[in-house]
């Protein structure tokens, strides 16, 4: 039998960040645009015209899915998983999960309070269709700080590969 190598979970911790990133965020989206599609179609059953406003609103909370899957696919990239080769010490494994972690954490968390504040917002629409803008700010404000953990999480991924260890 081989002795444990500890460098060896290095690609495992990496796989996990990547995983995660990719999982949370895709959980947060799915409860989220659940939850818009559920209000949306109680507004379109009573007014069908405004399908395409509810649609906008329904959407925003999936983009955090999409963040999530955007840094999985860097890391795994990085890391060497799609193509090259998969050799990364236990200490980069431990930087990949920790990169991953701002697009995980808070790819879940900002897509359920976002689908909350544009369930608000799509009732906004259903009593007063002519404040869409109005309405698409308050989900967009909630957008931000998803924007922020994917720039955290993607400036972090895309910049270990150089640190020497």
């Amino acid at each position: 039998m081989d002795k444990f190598d500890i460098n060896s979970l290095g690609i495992v911790l990496a796989l996990v960040g990547a995983v995660l990133a990719a999982l949370l965020g895709g959980i947060g989206s799915a409860i989220g645009v659940g939850m818009t599609g559920q209000a949306a179609a109680g507004v379109v059953s009573e007014n069908p015209p405004l399908f395409g406003k509810v649609l906008i609103l329904q959407l925003l909370p999936g983009t955090q899915g999409i963040y999530g899957l955007l840094i999985a696919f860097l890391t795994l990239t990085n890391i060497g998983v799609l193509g090259g080769s998969a050799d990364i010490s236990f200490a980069k494994g431990l930087l990949y999960l920790a990169a991953c972690m701002p697009m995980a954490v808070i790819g879940l968390i900002s897509a359920k309070q976002q689908a909350k504040a544009a369930v608000s917002s799509i009732a906004l629409v259903a009593k007063r269709p002519d404040q869409f803008g109005k309405a698409m700010i308050f989900p967009a404000m909630v957008e931000t700080y998803a924007v922020l953990a994917l720039l955290v999480s993607l400036l972090a991924v895309a910049n270990i590969g150089g640190i020497a260890i």
